[in-house]
């Protein structure tokens, strides 16, 4: 029986690491944002003052593993066996939920998820109990810490509100003082303004990021918090003069001192209080477990009661979960990711956006526009006026396209991590179970909104991102509570071979997971988009449209020979799955036409001519993806209301067009690949003579309706993608003279 128990510890141990990395994926949007978005600093650095703060408060983090072993259920009710089935029960479901959050790339709370899932096994657990003993259901409470669980409930709702409130209100007044043209106005004021962040981030430090030192004494602590007001005066003062100090005689960018200091400060806090998350449950298991062997009692006879009470984590465990965590951070794709969605958000003007519109956002833009004209109409004009200048931005600001560009400037960043850590150093101290996760994240959306980076070009996108990530935050724990309250009973009742096949279940979905993972970044990385401002000559106009050239009808070619072959074997699965990879193709044109604005305005002088071009040539690509995704989703619908099948001959004859449809696109790509461009006029010879031939399959279906064709829906269809192919041939073959004539222009004038 011992055995067993040795087995769950070594996988509770096992999935505590894939846990860090999970977890870590996840919560390094927490504190890398403000940097990453605001260039302010180089990656490279940014990682290793992250690092830093990670490595410091992960060993400084003994005092708050309790909350794994009392602080949502009562020990004391539980038996041994009982209780390890209820860390393995949460272990296994917080490694698959973080893990799906972060293949998202959506940040959620890795606080609330660990919360859930305990109440959620320890509910199961009692339920059970509770039947087989034939009690009243009333008595599941007293195997709840539920005045715990309402807080957690409320804190949520709380720190989302605040949070983006605060963050809003603060970022207003700083762009007030400050304006978009800073620098001069930093002289002055930077100073005082570096002396409150530093003020404000120290004092986050050391009550919130280094309350768990061991070393520390209690009458150190009690007497902080007794005169909080007293040294945080004192600190404003001795920091202002050392900001003044360095900013005079070392000629320092104070805002990016302040954001260096910040980044590590949220680094320490998030490590020093949110890798119980991580390691608490396995480290209450090591602890039940030694506490178990020394009684000599039964696993079902030893209730935990002595959970309760202080218990010392060695700080091997905490120094080796510190150096997971930050090879995590160097080297994990999906933290890049979860911070890319922060990151897009929150930043300065338009572009790209990640999230698709919904009722609910256009209703919230609606209305907060009719909110804004109202406050408007009431201010006096010379109060509007001075407002406006203040968020006036120079034309350069408004056309840097390039991919390096900050989303946002370091008054913003600044402005992220010193609300941020203000924050959650209240909620500590008024014992708040805040998540660290929902106050940075909101703060930074609430600072976007008040530094109009939503305006109405963009807010409709950006709000229904916002929407997307608080809804996913509130079905963590709905998900975390239901998941692990069924694998709870799954172990229950199936005991070893239901947690070998649970826990065989969660490796099969990490492998799956990374390996989808991997082949979209590298989908990512291999698409070609025109959206750099430095794209100014005719030659690397040349270049960069033949590659996008490339890309759409390489895409085009690939899909039109599967749905021939998906509508020939009536396979309706596979042509719902046609329709939604050209879903994916018509994004791809449509973010190329994101850009038209941007890319006529970084033209020089002498290469104006080309936006005609480069219009066009969208025009031609857009005509050809709308072809190919009629031709899908008619035969996706011909399928799907269960109609005849094409006949045979029809089936062979759009063959056969395909064929030499990819054999000639296959060409195109390799002349637009290898920039062989001579040969585009053999290119538009070889399409007339497909253009003819599909002429003739036309001519050939109204021979075959006036002698032996009885079915109208599937002449519909029939004629439908005959016409649609016409269309597709004829739209390349304009967009190879309409490139072939730009090309002869652009070398006889370069």
């Amino acid at each position: 029986m011992e055995n067993m128990y040795l087995v769950m510890l070594v996988i509770l141990f096992a999935l505590a690491i894939t846990d860090l990395v999970v977890g870590v994926s996840n919560d390094a949007v927490n504190f890398l944002n403000s940097a990453i978005g605001s260039k302010a600093i180089s990656m490279r650095t940014i990682l290793i003052v992250a690092s830093l703060g990670v490595a410091i408060g992960a060993i400084f983090s003994s005092g708050i593993m309790e909350v794994a072993r009392k602080g949502i259920f009562v020990p004391g009710q539980y038996y041994f066996d009982e209780i390890m089935i209820i860390f393995m029960a949460v272990m296994i479901t917080d490694v698959l939920l973080l893990d799906f959050f972060n293949s998202l790339g959506l940040p959620t709370s890795t606080t609330v998820s660990i919360v859930f899932e305990l109440l959620g096994a320890a509910v199961s657990i009692a339920a059970i109990k509770t039947y087989n003993a034939s009690d009243d259901y009333a008595t599941i409470l007293e195997y709840i810490n539920t005045s715990k669980a309402t807080q957690i409930i409320v804190g949520i709702l709380l720190s989302v509100v605040i949070a983006f409130t605060i963050g809003a209100i603060v970022q207003y007044l700083s762009r007030l003082v400050f304006s978009f043209q800073y620098e001069k106005k930093i002289k002055h004021a930077g100073a005082i303004f570096g002396g409150l962040s530093m003020t404000a981030i120290t004092y986050f430090i050391f009550i919130k990021g280094l309350k768990g030192i061991s070393f520390v004494s209690t009458d150190t602590i009690t007497y902080v918090k007794e005169h909080t007001l007293l040294i945080t005066g004192i600190s404003f003062l001795i920091w202002t003069g050392i900001c003044q100090f360095i900013m005079s005689v070392f000629k320092t960018d104070i805002l990016k001192t302040i954001i260096i200091v910040g980044t590590f400060a949220l680094a320490l806090a998030f490590a020093g209080n949110d890798l119980v998350n991580f390691i608490g449950v396995p480290i209450a298991a090591w602890q039940s477990f030694m506490l178990w062997t020394e009684s000599g009692l039964g696993a079902n006879e030893l209730l935990m009661s002595q959970l309760s009470g202080e218990v010392e984590t060695p700080e091997f465990l905490l120094i080796i979960a510190g150096l997971v965590m930050v090879v995590t951070l160097w080297i994990s794709s999906k933290a890049r990711s979860v911070v890319d969605t922060g990151v897009n958000l929150a930043r300065q003007g338009d572009g790209a956006e990640k999230f698709k519109p919904n009722n609910l956002s256009r209703v919230i833009v609606r209305y907060s526009m009719l909110t804004g004209n109202v406050i408007s109409s009431v201010l006096p004009s010379r109060v509007k006026n001075k407002i406006e200048t203040k968020f006036e931005r120079t034309d350069e600001m408004l056309l840097d396209r390039r991919i390096d560009a900050p989303a946002f400037d370091k008054v913003r960043a600044s402005v992220n991590l010193v609300v941020a850590s203000i924050l959650i150093s209240i909620g500590t101290n008024l014992k708040l179970p805040l998540s660290t996760t929902y106050v940075t994240f909101m703060v930074a959306m609430g600072t976007s909104l008040a530094d109009r980076a939503w305006d109405r070009e963009s807010a409709v996108y950006r709000v229904a991102g916002v929407v997307n990530v608080v809804g996913g935050w509130f079905v963590t724990a709905l998900v975390a509570f239901t998941a692990a309250a069924l694998f709870a009973a799954a172990i229950w009742y199936g005991e070893m071979t239901a947690i070998i096949a649970l826990v065989a279940l969660a490796v099969f979905l990490l492998v799956r997971s990374a390996i989808v993972h991997s082949k979209k970044m590298k989908a990512e990385k291999s698409k070609k988009r025109f959206n750099r401002s430095d794209i100014i000559t005719i030659n690397e106009i040349t270049i960069e449209t033949s590659q996008n050239i490339s890309s759409v009808i390489n895409g085009i070619n690939k899909r039109y020979s599967k749905v021939v072959d998906h509508l020939g074997y009536h396979d309706l699965s596979k042509l719902r799955k046609d329709v939604k990879k050209l879903n994916k193709l018509e994004d791809e044109v449509d973010e190329l036409k994101d850009n038209v604005f941007y890319f006529i305005k970084s033209l020089e002088d002498n290469s104006v001519e080309a936006s005609k071009f480069y219009i066009l040539f969208l025009d031609h690509l857009q005509d050809m993806v709308q072809s190919i995704s009629q031709i899908a989703r008619s035969s996706h619908r011909h399928v799907n209301n269960n109609h005849k099948n094409l006949k045979f001959n029809q089936i062979r004859d759009l063959k056969s067009i395909d064929r030499e449809m990819e054999v000639l696109f296959d060409e195109i790509i390799e002349t637009f690949d290898t920039q062989a461009f001579g040969n585009i006029n053999k290119l538009i010879e070889d399409k007339k003579v497909l253009l003819d031939k599909v002429s003739g399959l036309i001519q050939k279906q109204i021979d075959r309706i006036r002698t032996s064709e009885t079915s109208p829906k599937n002449t519909k269809l029939y004629f439908g993608l005959l016409l649609e192919t016409k269309d597709l041939i004829t739209s390349s073959m304009s967009l190879l003279v309409l490139f072939q004539d730009y090309y002869e222009d652009a070398k006889r004038e370069f």
